[in-house]
């Protein structure tokens, strides 16, 4: 090979060698932008405000047969979400003073009624007995479905509902076995968010 091809040669590879490195550290136009988004999921919180102490619902004394005891307790959605369904759980405790009850259950003889109080007027919207509460299913136990009808609206979020209910100690004949006797109530209200929705 010539001197003047090798040197030609030996030019180009020059050339592509600075070419390549200049080509690395050369500027181009750049804009890079940062976009933050967020996701914040609402809360579903209600809760349960007797009038009687340490506000239960009802806390009575000396109950004796045909005693009727109306109480109103109010339930409120304190959190960001609207509920749909308010479940309501029923569990008892009887405790026996002794009198041998024979199997039968205080509960069968305690009456409760939820009441729709319309313009002073007490509308009845479930009577049924505290042991047949106890056994409904999840589909039975929708306290806003007894109360609006199965409304879709149920409790807006920041909004509470004052209920009324009233217990009757039920007359059913010979009942001296359950003098002394108490009954331990724990209803469980659990809440239930609406449908999901475009946002």
């Amino acid at each position: 090979m010539s001197l003047k091809k090798k040197l030609g040669l030996g030019i180009a590879s020059a050339a592509l060698g600075i070419s390549l490195v200049g080509g690395g550290t050369f500027a181009y136009f750049n804009d890079v932008e940062v976009n933050n988004s967020n996701f914040a999921a609402g809360t579903l919180d209600i809760n349960v405000k007797g009038n009687d102490t340490a506000n239960a619902i009802i806390d009575v004394k000396d109950i004796k047969p045909k005693d009727t005891m109306t109480r109103t307790f109010n339930l409120n959605n304190t959190g960001s979400l609207d509920v749909s369904k308010v479940i309501l759980s029923t569990d008892y405790t009887v405790t026996d003073n002794g009198n041998n009850n024979d199997g039968r259950d205080l509960g069968e003889d305690i009456e409760v009624t939820f009441l729709w109080n319309n313009d002073k007027v007490n509308e009845v919207i479930k009577k049924t007995t505290l042991a047949n509460l106890k056994t409904y299913d999840a589909t039975e136990r929708d306290l806003l479905a007894w109360i609006f009808g199965a409304e879709n609206s149920g409790l807006k979020a920041k909004t509470s509902d004052t209920l009324t209910v009233k217990f009757t100690f039920l007359d059913k004949g010979d009942q001296n076995i359950f003098q002394g006797d108490s009954l331990k109530l724990d209803w469980t209200f659990d809440a239930k968010q609406t449908n999901g929705e475009s946002k």
